[in-house]
């Protein structure tokens, strides 16, 4: 059983894929960031991808759009148009921008000829001499009569372009006006090229144009759900993925009366937080895969000294230095199972880019309510991506920590109570003083060295995570059926659409996208599996770890696994042919059995 491919007609009403690609210095990235604002400003949903090639600086670099009528969070599976401002190594690209026979290719005939690569899919190839058209508007810049062209023939009005445009203008007035005029020869270039059968049924507006709608990214929306959840202090260190969150926030606390510190290295980063967080502020910080590996140790202190932080980490391709610039879910096991000796920890993650600010606050939440570090697993695509989302409720919490009173009686700071948490004791608070080192302790916070100690306060650490009510927080189920697929993070978004598209075909599936990694949850899992006989688990890492740890946390039916590494990312078709596949094999196996 094979699905059958979408028509034009549906696929182009469901969504639009555009991407816009050039060298450095073109500003692709500039276009690409005003089209998804204009197509907001139309009443439209969106995502914008980055992509780059290895380079420091310069270098081909390419936006990839999705617009559509409804929220969206993955890449569809072809792209209907592609428009090159140059060709300079836009190659680099081909396997990112898939192509097919309904595609539209548009770029300019005096800066290369269209790669073969392209060409080869059947796309319908068109050349426009758009650096002479720019020239020609002296003080007019390319990319603006790019944003033109691409956004008409998306669709989007020409108000909604102009309005994009004048809000991320930063120059003069008389700077602007040239560039106002390549916008409209944009627009106007676009009109004898409209009725290509891909792009006649562009995504209409909304039918409430204006209505309260952000434009954010992942990195951004998972610093504003630390600052809601009451994240004061953060300590710094750039690496990419990650750099975009520490810049956004910086700005961000001064406002609410936080600080942001840039530390020598990612050693010092998470130090300095466990020093604030000891002192009573809740505390940050954000790295990817190589700063959370030099962080390990200091994380394993606040494990034992019961000390509260939060690690985001915005993962890419590893191992080492890996690929910066590009998306992968391969620090799973690390987070969940690298810290030395039994060091229970939470672990999250968002499912998509509007998630990453409610998950972030969740995990600042929990950190501090249970005295624990929380790690928040990104990762590149959602994190550098940006998106068009509806504007999240206000509020939902600001974390809570059990603090003691001065002078309490026999304070103990590491008592052994029911729940595993004990009350903390804020510096300077008088009669409550204690010691939080590294060393195995007693109740009191005394070095012990003592078997009963040591049993007893793993006990302690382990069961606070284990007794505490995660709500229904813990993973989004949907769907239903006796068979099931389990995922998590960025390639959420994906899967739910392949499963979409599975229950067209007539395959009805139900879908757990997990937000709580650890503590595993057996018995809220059990009671999602059942009456599934087989399971499906997806993931974009080389190794199948995420399957490989919920076969050694969970009883589970008869479980699969579809993994693949990056960087590129899961797309909704190929996930799509492996679901009917799995399913094709699961009815094969019941027939014989």
């Amino acid at each position: 059983m094979q699905p059958s491919p979408p028509s034009d007609t549906s696929a182009t009403a469901r969504s639009l894929s555009i991407a816009i690609a050039g060298s450095g210095g073109n500003g692709v990235m500039t276009a690409g960031t005003m089209l998804l604002d204009a197509a907001a400003r139309a009443g439209l949903y969106g995502l914008m991808v980055r992509t780059s090639g290895p380079q420091i600086r310069g270098g081909e670099a390419a936006a990839l759009l999705r617009l559509a009528r409804v929220p969206t969070n993955a890449l569809d599976d072809h792209f209907d148009l592609l428009l090159a401002m140059d060709w300079h190594n836009v190659n680099r690209f081909a396997d990112e921008i898939p192509l097919g026979p309904h595609s539209l290719v548009l770029g300019d005939a005096d800066e290369g000829e269209v790669p073969a690569v392209f060409t080869a899919s059947g796309a319908t190839c068109l050349a426009l001499p758009l650096k002479k058209m720019a020239k020609a508007i002296p003080g007019s810049w390319a990319n603006m009569l790019t944003l033109g062209l691409a956004g008409s023939l998306a669709g989007i009005g020409a108000d909604a372009l102009e309005a994009a445009l004048r809000a991320s203008w930063k120059r003069s007035e008389a700077a602007l006006q040239p560039n106002l005029a390549a916008l409209k020869a944009g627009i106007d270039a676009a009109g004898p090229i409209a009725n290509l059968p891909r792009l006649t049924a562009a995504p209409a507006a909304s039918t409430t144009p204006g209505a309260a709608r952000w434009l954010i990214s992942g990195n951004e929306a998972a610093g504003f759900g630390a600052i809601r959840g009451g994240v004061r202090f953060v300590a710094a260190y750039p690496i990419t993925p990650a750099t975009e969150l520490l810049e956004w926030m910086s700005p961000a606390l001064r406002r609410v009366g936080g600080t942001l510190l840039q530390a020598e290295d990612e050693l010092a980063s998470v130090n300095m937080i466990i020093g604030a967080s000891y002192g009573g502020v809740p505390s940050l910080t954000a790295t990817s895969g190589p700063g959370l590996a030099l962080m390990t140790e200091a994380i394993g202190l606040a494990v034992s000294a019961e000390v509260p932080i939060v690690v985001v980490d915005v993962m890419r391709g590893g191992p080492s230095t890996g690929i910066p610039a590009k998306s992968e879910q391969s620090d799973l096991s690390f987070a969940v199972s690298g810290l030395h000796g039994d060091a229970p920890r939470l672990v999250l993650a968002p499912s998509s880019i509007a998630d990453c600010l409610a998950t972030t606050q969740w995990a600042v939440q929990l950190a501090e309510a249970l005295q624990a570090p929380a790690i928040v697993l990104s990762d590149q695509f959602m994190g550098q991506s940006r998106a068009i989302i509806d504007r999240p409720a206000e509020g939902g919490g600001v974390a809570k920590r059990l603090t003691v009173a001065a002078n309490g009686a026999e304070y103990r700071r590491y008592r052994d109570t029911p729940s595993g948490v004990s009350p903390m004791a804020i510096p300077g608070t008088p009669g409550v003083v204690y010691t939080a080192d590294g060393l195995e302790h007693s109740e009191a916070g005394i070095p012990s060295s003592q078997a009963r100690d040591h049993q007893l306060q793993l006990d302690k650490r382990a069961r606070k995570l284990a007794l505490h009510d995660y709500g229904e927080r813990w993973a989004d189920i949907e769907g239903d059926g006796d068979a099931a697929v389990i995922t998590f993070g960025s390639v959420s978004s994906a899967v739910r659409e392949s499963v979409v598209r599975a229950a067209a075909e007539g395959q009805q599936l139900k879908l757990i996208v997990l937000r709580l990694l650890a503590p595993a949850q057996p018995a809220r899992l059990a009671e999602a599996l059942q009456g599934v006989s087989q399971v499906l688990v997806v993931e974009q890492n080389h190794g199948a770890q995420l399957y490989r740890y919920l076969r050694s946390m969970y009883e589970l039916p008869r479980t699969s696994s579809f993994h693949r590494p990056g960087p590129l990312p899961l797309r909704p078709a190929e996930l799509q042919r492996a679901i009917v596949e799995w399913l094709d094999q699961h009815q094969t196996q019941r027939a014989v059995a």
